[in-house]
Formats: C-alpha cells, structure tokens, sequence
C-alpha cells in the first residue's frame, strides 16, 4: 500500500501536475507520453485506493476469522491478491488511453492531451466513467466502512467478554495486552478509513454534481475551483497511509530503516570484501 502511495505521488503529482505547470512543453507534453502519464496515475490511484481496501480485508481475516487465518494469512496469498486486483487496474485503464486526444501538432509531432469532446455526452464513454467513479472510490467506501464496522464490532464484544472473565479471575486493575492491542488495532483502522472517506469525499461530490447538471466539459470558475481541490484532497489521501503507519506501526518504521539503510551497508559490505 505505500508503494502504490508512492507511486501514485510521483505519477499524478510530480510527472502530471506539478511538470505541466512548472516544465510546459517538455518531453512530457508528447501526446503519447502524456496519455501513458495520465493512464499510469489512474493505475496508481486505483491500487492507492483497492490496496487500502486489501488491507481492511486483511485486518478483518486477522481478528475475525480464526478459522480462515491460517490459510489466508501468508506472503503467496498477499502476493497472488495484490498481482490480481494490480493487473485488472492496468487493463480497466487502459480506454483512458484512447480517451484523450492532442491538443495541436508542432513540426508533425503532437504535443499535449485534453480528453475528447463525446467523452462527457457519449453513451459509452459516460457508462466508463461511472464505472471508474464506483470502482474509486465509492465501493471502496461501502466495503471499507462495511469490514470495520464488523471488526470493531467483533473486537469489542470479545474484549467485553474478556475483561470479564480476566476481572473475576486475576481482579480489575491488571492490564492485559491482548486488548492493547485489539485497541490499536481499531484505532489504526478508523484511522485509516477515516483519513480516506473524508479526503474523497470531494470527489464524490463533484462527481454526483456534474452527473446531476451535466457540466462537467463546461466548468464555471467556481466549479473548476472546487474540481481542483477535490483532486488535490485525493492526492493528499496517497500521502497519508505511509505517514500513518510510520506514526503507528513499529515494524513498518523497521522496515523503512532497513530500507534507507541498505544502500550504505550493501556498500560498507562490499568494501569490507575489497579491503580484506
């Protein structure tokens, strides 16, 4: 999940956003770069986006499902249901694609791309973009909110059930771990889906309206003010996962470490090898 942040960050923000205001007209204004740019941001986004609801998933198997734990729970699952749910995101993208057209020609080279007129009034690029706004984020949404309400409640009627079973057998002022850690738990998932439903909740909105008055290819200033921001809170929503697992889980920050730290040992163990 952070690595789908991250690439989301360096695709829809540095090379989409931030190079077409600040580097107009560079490599990255060819129309077939900047149609594979804008396609590879959606693909980022869309992982962003289904590999926080994966990780919900998880989370719920974990505490809730005992039975399907085992079974679930292992590095070839993860690596089969990520590859899966990251390459139907490529295909379901790939039409974006053929979306967009140039915006003029300079020496028989088209440069720029803005999507096609019919894209907001024809039958079949309209039903795309409905099913690309469902797909991110509004089932995203129910399914998210559906698992964590399920979880929390599980995990608060069995840690009811546990304290009263550990206050007649050992008193009420011992502390127990295991409801530690269910508590952080709950609280990094609310935390989560929390951070997500409120940073897309814009999109959701300007999604609904130009559905509802048909002016999503002819935006007032006002409304292509507001298109703007719901954008930017999305973006934001990649930035946050990292920051909150780093805030919240001590293994995720060991692995961040070793990480950073690679480079220098894989170097310092090389030159060990040379010197000796």
């Amino acid at each position: 999940m952070a690595a789908a942040d991250l690439l989301a960050i360096v695709t829809e923000v540095i090379l989409y956003r931030i190079s077409k205001h600040y580097f107009p007209m560079s490599f990255l204004d060819i129309t077939p770069v900047c149609r594979s740019i804008y396609v590879l941001s959606y693909v980022a986004i869309d992982c962003s986006v289904w590999f926080t609801v994966t990780f919900t998933l998880d989370r719920h198997v974990v505490i809730c499902c005992q039975k399907l734990r085992s079974k679930y729970n292992n590095e070839r699952t993860a690596a089969l249901i990520l590859a899966t749910i990251g390459t139907l995101l490529c295909v379901k993208n790939v039409p974006l694609y053929f979306a967009q057209k140039s915006v003029e020609v300079i020496d028989n080279v088209p440069w720029l791309c803005v999507m096609m007129n019919n894209f907001y009034t024809d039958p079949g690029w309209v039903a795309f973009d409905g099913v690309i706004m469902i797909l991110t984020p509004l089932l995203p949404f129910v399914v998210i909110v559906l698992l964590n309400a399920l979880t929390v409640r599980h995990i608060l009627v069995a840690s009811r059930v546990r304290k009263g079973l550990r206050g007649r057998s050992e008193g009420k002022n011992h502390s127990d771990p295991e409801m530690e850690s269910r508590r952080r738990s709950v609280v990094l998932l609310v935390t989560l889906s929390g951070s997500f439903i409120v940073l897309w909740l814009t999109v959701v909105v300007d999604f609904a309206y130009y559905q509802i008055t048909g002016t999503a290819a002819d935006r007032n200033d006002s409304e292509e003010i507001f298109h703007d921001v719901a954008y930017l809170l999305s973006n934001v929503s990649c930035c946050t996962n990292t920051f909150i697992y780093a805030a919240t889980q001590s293994k995720f920050r060991e692995q961040v470490k070793k990480a950073v730290t690679y480079p220098a040992a894989s170097l310092r163990q090389l030159l060990n090898k040379i010197v000796s």
